[in-house]
């Protein structure tokens, strides 16, 4: 079959939501299916079209978020391409205005499209000094994804959030990690002498976005505390944002690695000893189980990933949320007890052995194929008729 991805990030961008989507397009191939990809025209792009299975809209840089790009609308363009290509289905990653365009063009010509859940937009307004919008944020993102045939979460906590607010036909996939890449043998000492540890040192490290709406003051304030009682701990910081410069200015002591990928980033996070992990915006959070397969014990708050492969005091510590002594306790206590970070460490790799990417990729094809066999029949039947969609308020 063909099929249609839409997203406003993606690699080389380095994100959880960039990645995911390529992970999925990666997997739709391997099952023999034609995948098109329309994104933004990203720098590296320069004057050029992209590959040949991609569609490069125009597109501007993201305020406050240097590197990442926003698409504009392309409803015309889109709707040309598609009828003369058309997906059997298309899937749309992000609701921003290349987003919600996709989604306008896919119901402008009958084609079943499924959307994702991947940013709690609403609860970024609490992080960047405006929560009173954060009620319309999700009216925002609701009127999005009920626009859509599914609506794609990663868990059973969230899929059962959003069918609480108004969300209609959520649809849970579930997220893999791939256990060959992140695997605690490739633990390295050159490494760790790098940031100036030792095989008894402590490193506390932390993949992700380096930006506000993480909860970092969190994380550094429990790292303190810790440091007080470990003298010898580094915090190791992989990842790059908005929030770096002045992070790295306030803490000069701290390690910062910048954008890791692939294998290079498989070694970091086996290099570590606790994975400190503050974010209380996540949907997901694929880092937890990363962190998990290499075989390092992680603190978290209790939802997204923690809430769903993270067993407190077995893997880590899966904190309530919003309780940020409880979060400094567990940093504290798991960070200065090397026995039990050793059995954690085995605990959390066993723990997600069994998840598979090839599973993953096996789902999402299913429902797609599903989604195009309800077009097909509604199609067939007497007196169909077609939505003639609309544009982006």
């Amino acid at each position: 079959m063909r099929y249609a991805i839409v997203s406003e990030t993606y690699p080389p961008e380095v994100n959880g939501v960039a990645l995911t989507v390529q992970a999925l397009e990666q997997g739709l191939r391997l099952r023999g299916h034609e995948v098109t990809v329309v994104r933004p025209r990203q720098v590296a792009d320069g004057d050029g079209e992209g590959l040949a299975h991609e569609t490069l809209a125009r597109s501007a840089p993201l305020p406050r978020y240097p590197g990442l790009r926003v698409g504009f609308p392309a409803t015309r363009r889109l709707t040309a391409l598609w009828r003369d290509q058309r997906p059997a289905a298309v899937y749309i990653a992000t609701e921003g205005p290349l987003g919600w365009s996709a989604l306008s063009a896919a119901r402008r010509l009958g084609i079943p499209a499924a959307t994702g859940f991947h940013t709690r937009f609403d609860a970024y307004m609490r992080d960047y000094g405006a929560p009173m919008l954060a009620p319309v944020a999700l009216r925002w993102m609701r009127r999005f994804h009920n626009r859509g045939n599914a609506t794609l979460v990663p868990t059973r906590e969230l899929a059962g959030f959003l069918r609480g607010v108004g969300f209609e036909h959520v649809v849970r996939l579930p997220r893999a990690v791939d256990t060959q890449l992140f695997d605690p043998a490739r633990r390295d000492p050159a490494l760790r002498a790098q940031w100036g540890v030792g095989d008894d040192g402590l490193v506390a490290i932390y993949v992700g976005r380096i930006a506000a709406e993480k909860n970092l003051t969190l994380a550094v304030n429990a790292f303190r505390k810790l440091q007080a009682l470990r003298p010898d701990a580094r915090f190791v910081w992989v990842g790059d944002g908005p929030a770096r410069d002045q992070l790295q200015r306030d803490n000069p002591d701290f390690v910062f690695c910048g954008v890791q990928r692939g294998d290079t980033l498989a070694r970091h996070f086996a290099s570590g000893d606790l994975f400190v992990f503050s974010s209380h915006s996540e949907t997901f959070g694929n880092v937890t189980l990363e962190a998990m397969a290499s075989g390092v014990p992680t603190v978290a708050f209790d939802y997204g990933a923690a809430h769903e492969h993270l067993r407190d005091g077995e893997h880590g510590a899966a904190i309530a949320d919003g309780d940020d002594a409880g979060f400094v306790d567990a940093v504290t206590r798991i960070g200065t007890d090397d026995a039990l970070r050793r059995r954690m460490s085995v605990a959390g790799r066993e723990a997600v052995n069994g998840l598979r990417p090839e599973q993953v990729a096996a789902d999402f094809d299913t429902l797609l194929e599903g989604l195009a066999d309800g077009a097909r029949s509604r199609a067939d039947a007497p007196h169909a008729t077609r939505d003639a969609g609309e544009e982006m308020p």
